[in-house]
Order: structure tokens, then sequence, then C-alpha cells
């Protein structure tokens, strides 16, 4: 009889698809595992799931750690995989653009996502281009409904994580014009967490195996078959968008082959929340990051 594994999102997308894979590819199964999946609340972090034990492992992403630690504390969960070793998301313009160069941005009005990494991230990228944010006219307009008022006229240019850039090219409300994963470069973006306890056990290791086998599918398999595959989580997604999705980040390079997280990644987080002054210092590896049980 096949064992229960549950697993958190905190964001569902076409950009977690090493995740999403694992489970739709049947790895899981293949490994002995029956996978239930679900998307934290509004509000509650998955790594509350797995310090009340309903959630076994989480996507999350290491800087998650830094909050704990930031205080003195030592954090309830390690990162012990990667999801995505790049940023992805992305810059959307109203009109196509070729030329576009960073710089453009101070002409415009740009709705960018505040969530804390995101936003992080988007500071970092436009110091990686030369560009002052605080010189821009940043928009926030809410995660849950950016893209709608970006629909509906508002800004310039919008700040989104696929596949919501390449829905509205689909639509043809925006295009997009630059990716952030192109101007930061390899960094410790997304991760799988865990509890100690859980990672000491079998079925982690099991997971560990069938996560292994999901990425180098991922990377090896023609985007559209991945989103023939993927297409059941995705009831609102136009299966033409979805492939043009992961086609997109399989050329990015945010699924690389390897699943530990590894250290140049984990510094470059650290540049990024200390240029941001998320962090009063640079936190340790070993206390963030866990080795894959298998």
């Amino acid at each position: 009889m096949a064992q229960p594994i549950s697993i958190q999102f905190t964001r569902f997308s076409a950009f977690y698809s090493p995740l999403i894979a694992t489970i739709a590819g049947g790895f899981l199964k293949e490994e002995g595992l029956e996978p239930r999946h679900s998307i934290a609340p509004v509000g509650k972090s998955a790594i509350a799931g797995l310090l009340d034990g309903s959630v076994q492992v989480a996507q999350s992403a290491p800087s998650q750690g830094f909050t704990p630690l930031e205080k003195g504390e030592r954090p309830p969960a390690l990162h012990f995989a990667q999801v995505n070793e790049k940023d992805g998301f992305f810059i959307t313009a109203r009109k196509p653009d070729p030329g576009f160069t960073w710089d453009k941005l101070n002409s415009g009005r740009i709705l960018v996502d505040h969530g804390v990494q995101p936003l992080a991230m988007f500071k970092y990228a436009c110091f990686r281009k030369g560009l002052d944010w605080k010189s821009l006219s940043i928009v926030d307009a809410g995660i849950a409904t950016m893209d709608q008022a970006f629909r509906n006229g508002s800004g310039d240019y919008i700040h989104q994580q696929g596949p919501a850039p390449q829905q509205l090219e689909h639509d043809g409300v925006g295009h997009v014009v630059a990716s952030l994963g192109d101007a930061i470069g390899p960094l410790a973006f997304s991760s799988l967490a865990a509890t100690r306890e859980w990672l000491a056990t079998d079925a982690a290791k099991r997971f560990t195996r069938a996560y292994r086998k999901a990425r180098a599918w991922l990377i090896a398999t023609p985007a559209a078959q991945v989103a023939e595959a993927e297409a059941a989580f995705f009831p609102d997604i136009d299966r033409a968008v979805l492939t043009q999705t992961i086609a997109t980040y399989q050329k990015l390079g945010n699924w690389t082959p390897q699943v530990e997280i590894t250290r140049p990644a984990f510094e470059v987080t650290l540049d990024v929340f200390e240029y941001s002054g998320l962090i009063t210092k640079r936190h340790k590896y070993d206390d963030v990051i866990a080795q894959p049980p298998a």
C-alpha cells in the first residue's frame, strides 16, 4: 500500500514544474508514495504545515530561513533541494520593444510584485543593470489584483512570474521585454523544505529519488510533452501558454540538473537580501541548507 505524502506550495505556477512533475509524472508513485498537494492559505506560511505535521514537503525559498536567524532563533525547517536556480519573474511592456534596456523603466509606471523576495530581487536586478530603483515610479497593485489592474490600463510595465506574462502576450495585452533571471544570474531562489526529523526518514530518501528523476525528465523532455502531463494542474491556463512558459524556463536555465542547493547560489541570495537591507549579517549556509537525503 502506498504511503501518503502531503506537499504544500507557497505559490502555484508552472515555475515550480520540477515539483509538479514529480507528482504529475508518476515519479512519487514509482517510489511507493501517494502524493496530496495543496497551496498555503493566504497569510499562512507553508512552513507552518511542516511544523504541525500536516505537510511533509513545502515549496519555499532559502531566504525563508533568514527571518528566524535575524531574531537569533534556529530555523524550524531546512531547505534540502532547489526548485529554481534563477529568478522566474519577467518585465512585460504594453508594446513590443526588441531594443528594451532597463533604463527605459524610468519613463513609465511599473506594477511590481511586493512579495518580500520578488521585490528584493527586483531591486537587485535594477542594481545589476545600473538603475536606481528608488527613482522609478513603482506601483503596488496587490499581488492578487495586479494582473487585472494592468489589463485595465494601469501602469506601463508589470513585473510577474510565469505564466502570467505569457498569458498577457497570448491575449495581446502585453509583450515580455526582460527576464530577471537573466539580469541576476544563478542563485538560490526557490526550494523544497522539510523538518530535520522528516529528512532522516526513508520516505525522505524515496521522495528525493523521485524528485531527481523528475528534474532530469523535465530538462530533457519537449515543453509540449511536459505541458500535456501537467495540464490537469492548470485548467485555467491555455495549453499553448503553458507550453510557452515551460519552454521559456527550460531555455533560461531555471531548472539546472543538480538537486543540491549550492554554496555559490546561496551566497548570491545573501547578496540580494543584504542589498535590500533585509538581513543584518551574512547567515551560514549550514544554518539554512541541508543536503538532499538520498
